[in-house]
C-alpha cells in the first residue's frame, strides 16, 4: 500500500473568526467537498455539516436527528482554497470562534452503478474517502455504490429526506452491530434491517429495508472512508481506568481523532484535533451528538498525540475500565516521510 505523505492535501482543520457579515474563509488548502462546521465558544449552536454532492446551502446536524435543510446564509460556496459563508450565526457570529474540519473527496459526484441501486458518489481513491448519494427503494439487502476501489472501514449514513438518527459501520464491531453518531447509546444490534449484516466489499455496501438507510422514496447521505497508511486508521482498543491510558498505534502523527464507548451506554462521542489542541496534554473536546461548546467538557480527557499514535492520560469516558472504544483518526504527518526522516512528536 504506497503512503500519502503530505495529509494536508486531503485533510485540514481550519479555525476562524465570526465577523456577523460575509466571508471567505482560506488556507484549507484544497477546494473542500465535505465542510464540518462548529462554534466553539457558544454551545446554543450544533454542528454543521456540508458537502459539494449535496450542495453548498444543504446543512446537516450530526447532534440531532433533523432533516437536510436548505441555509442561504450559512455555508453559501465551497472555494479553491477554503469555502464562504453568510451572516449566519451558526457559522459566522461576530465575536464567535469556530473550527472546520474539511475533506477533499472528487467534486460533485457523478453515477456510480455498481450496486442495485444507482448512487452518485464523489470519490478520491488516492485517500479512501467518498460522498454518496442514493434515493431507497425499501428492499432489504440492497447495494449501493462507494466508488472507493477498497472495502470501506467506517460509513456514516443519514436520511436527507426526513428526520431520523446517523447510522455508523465501522470494521472493529461486529458485522450485527452499528452505532448511532446523534446519540449516547453503546453499540445497538442490526438484525438485518440496518447495513443487513453484511460487511461491505470493494465496490458496495449493502442496506436493510429500514427507513434510517433505506426508505423508499427517501434521500441518502454517506460519508465513506477506507484505511490509508500515513493519513487515516480506523480501529479500536480497550479502556484500562488508569490515567497511564492505553497506547494507540495509528503510524502518523495525528490531526483528528473521534472516540466512542461501544459497551456502555450514555457515553459521548469525543473530537479532538491538533489545531485547538495545540500541545500536550491535549483535552479540548467536541462532541459530534452534542451542540455544547468546548468549555463544558471540562478538562478530564486528556491524550497525547504522539509521532506515532494516541496516548490515553486519565481515567476518563476515553478509558472506562474494561470497555470497547473505536475511534478514527486522520494525520498532521506519516511517522516516516518520503525522506526517510521520521516526524517528532510535540
Amino acid at each position: 500500500m504506497s503512503q500519502i505523505n503530505k495529509p494536508s492535501e486531503y485533510f485540514n482543520t481550519k479555525l476562524y473568526s465570526g465577523n456577523s457579515s460575509t466571508q471567505s474563509i482560506t488556507g484549507v488548502g484544497f477546494q473542500p467537498d465535505w465542510t464540518w462546521i462548529k462554534y466553539r465558544n457558544d454551545g446554543t449552536y450544533g454542528h454543521d455539516l456540508y458537502d459539494a454532492v449535496r450542495g453548498a446551502t444543504k446543512t446537516l446536524n450530526s447532534n440531532n436527528t433533523n432533516a437536510e435543510y436548505t441555509s442561504a446564509d450559512r455555508l453559501t460556496l465551497f472555494d479553491s482554497d477554503g469555502f464562504s459563508l453568510g451572516s449566519n450565526a451558526s457559522v459566522n457570529n461576530s465575536g464567535g470562534n469556530y473550527v472546520a474540519w474539511n475533506w477533499l473527496a472528487g467534486g460533485t459526484g457523478v453515477s456510480n452503478t455498481d450496486g442495485s441501486i444507482t448512487s452518485t458518489v464523489s470519490a478520491n481513491t488516492t485517500s479512501g474517502f467518498s460522498i454518496v448519494s442514493y434515493t431507497g427503494n425499501g428492499s432489504a439487502g440492497s447495494t449501493i455504490g462507494h466508488g472507493l476501489g477498497v472495502a470501506p472501514a467506517m460509513i456514516i449514513t443519514k436520511v436527507r429526506s426526513t428526520s431520523n438518527n446517523w447510522m455508523v459501520y465501522h470494521k472493529s464491531l461486529p458485522i450485527t452491530e452499528y452505532l448511532i453518531m446523534n446519540s449516547t447509546v453503546a453499540s445497538q444490534t442490526d438484525n438485518e434491517v440496518v447495513y443487513y449484516d453484511t460487511a461491505p466489499s470493494s465496490s458496495v455496501f449493502t442496506i436493510g429495508n429500514n427507513g434510517v438507510v433505506n426508505g423508499s422514496g427517501s434521500t441518502y447521505i454517506a460519508y465513506c472512508f477506507a484505511e490509508k497508511k500515513g493519513f487515516s486508521k480506523f480501529g479500536s482498543y480497550t479502556g484500562n481506568g488508569s490515567a497511564d491510558g492505553t497506547f494507540v498505534y495509528t503510524g502518523f502523527k495525528p490531526a483528528f481523532v473521534i472516540f466512542k464507548n461501544t459497551t456502555t451506554a450514555n457515553r459521548q462521542w469525543y473530537l479532538m484535533d491538533n489545531k485547538r489542541n495545540t500541545y500536550n496534554v491535549a483535552n479540548i473536546v467536541l462532541a459530534p451528538n452534542q451542540a455544547n461548546d468546548e468549555s463544558w467538557w471540562g478538562t478530564g480527557n486528556n491524550i497525547d498525540f504522539l509521532s506515532n499514535g494516541i496516548k490515553i492520560r486519565s481515567n476518563s469516558d476515553i478509558n472506562n475500565s474494561g470497555d470497547n472504544f473505536i475511534y478514527m483518526a486522520f494525520a498532521e504527518n506519516p511517522l516516516v516521510g518520503t525522506n526517510n526522516i521520521p516526524t517528532t512528536a510535540r
